[in-house]
C-alpha cells in the first residue's frame, strides 16, 4: 500500500485507536495482536514497553529505529553485559528515553530475561505457562482493559524476580503488542 492508501480504503475496518497517524496504523495492521513466539521480539516489546510507563506508545514507537541502535538490535546477550559506559551513552542518546532509572532497569531486566530463558527454555514458554491451555487469548467483548489477571499474575511474577518498569497495566500492553492476546475490535479487517 502506499502512503496514505491505509486511510481511503473504504473496505477495511480497523480499531479506532490508530486514528490517522501512518505510523501508528502500520504499527496495527502488521503487528500489534499478532502471536510471535520469538524471544528476540519478546525482548523487544519488553524493552520498549518498559521505557513507555507514563508516557504515550506512540511516543515510543516513534524512536523505535533510534532504540534498536542503541540496544544493539535488542540482542539481549549483549544488552545485559552494558557496562557504565553504555549507560553514560543511553543516556546521551537524544533518540531514546533518557531516564536514568529506565536505561538501567533495560539492563537488569535483559539479565532477568536471561535468567528466565535459563530456567524455562525461552522467555517465550515463561509468558505462555500464564496462559490458558498455553495459548493465546481472541478477546471477542470488544472492550479494551487496561489489566487482566492474567497481565496481573505475570508482572507480579516478574517484580518478584526484580523487573523494574513492568507493573500489569505495562504488562497487559505487551501481551497486546505480542499477540498473547488480541483485543482487535470484532470486524477488523487486521484481526
Amino acid at each position: 500500500m502506499t502512503k496514505d492508501s491505509r486511510l481511503k480504503t473504504p473496505d477495511l475496518v480497523r480499531c479506532h485507536w490508530p486514528g490517522n497517524d501512518e505510523l501508528y496504523i502500520k504499527y496495527h495492521d502488521e503487528e500489534w495482536g499478532k502471536t510471535t513466539h520469538d524471544d528476540k521480539i519478546l525482548f523487544e516489546f519488553l524493552t520498549l514497553e518498559s521505557a513507555q510507563a507514563g508516557l504515550s506508545w506512540i511516543t515510543i514507537l516513534r524512536r523505535r529505529e533510534n532504540y534498536r541502535k542503541a540496544y544493539a538490535d535488542f540482542d539481549v546477550q549483549k544488552v545485559a553485559a552494558f557496562n557504565d559506559e553504555d549507560v553514560a551513552r543511553l543516556l546521551n542518546d537524544e533518540g531514546i528515553i533518557r531516564n536514568r532509572l529506565k536505561v538501567a532497569s533495560s539492563i537488569s531486566n535483559a539479565k532477568l530475561f536471561i535468567d528466565i530463558q535459563k530456567e524455562f527454555g525461552s522467555f517465550d514458554k515463561y509468558l505462555y505457562s500464564f496462559m490458558p491451555d498455553g495459548k493465546p487469548i481472541n478477546n471477542t467483548s470488544g472492550s479494551l482493559p487496561a489489566s487482566t489477571p492474567i497481565s496481573d499474575a505475570i508482572s507480579k511474577d516478574m517484580k518478584k524476580r526484580g523487573f523494574k518498569f513492568f507493573g500489569t497495566t505495562i504488562c497487559y500492553a505487551h501481551m497486546q503488542a505480542t499477540g498473547m492476546v488480541n483485543d482487535h475490535i470484532p470486524g477488523c479487517s487486521f484481526k
